[in-house]
């Protein structure tokens, strides 16, 4: 199989694939609520070939060295949150924001520290 067949392959594999439904989950209907799960999706491929010459042989044409050829490709799925639809309100409820504004706050809490160290440091070393 040559390495323009092996990435046609691929992107027809990753065409068939890529879909609403890979990012927009099936809908749910809980409690009179629809939710629908929503994913962030990224897609990659790739493929080459290459030769290499043997420089025992004179001719130095394709029967002198090796060849190769390959190609692959991925998929990566992440959910990022849900579509909440309830009577006539719609609203997008994302995942993880908790984790995010804690990791914010010890980071802030950190580099509060730091500058308080620092400043005091600097306040003793000036009055002494």
């Amino acid at each position: 199989m040559s390495t323009k067949e092996l990435i046609d392959s691929a992107v027809e594999h990753l065409r068939s694939s890529a879909s609403v439904k890979t990012v927009y989950g099936d809908p749910v209907v809980v409690d009179g609520k629809t939710i629908i799960p929503v994913a962030r999706v990224a897609f990659g491929f790739g493929g080459g070939s290459g030769t290499k010459q043997n420089p025992e042989e004179e001719d130095g044409g394709a029967a002198a060295g090796e060849s190769g050829e390959g190609a692959g490709g991925g998929m990566a799925a992440k959910p990022v949150g849900v579509v909440e639809i309830s009577g006539g309100e719609t609203k997008f409820v994302p995942f993880g924001q908790a984790r995010k504004l804690a990791i914010a706050g010890l980071i802030g809490s950190g580099v509060g520290l730091l500058l308080g160290m620092m400043l005091h440091r600097k306040v003793t070393i000036t009055r002494n």
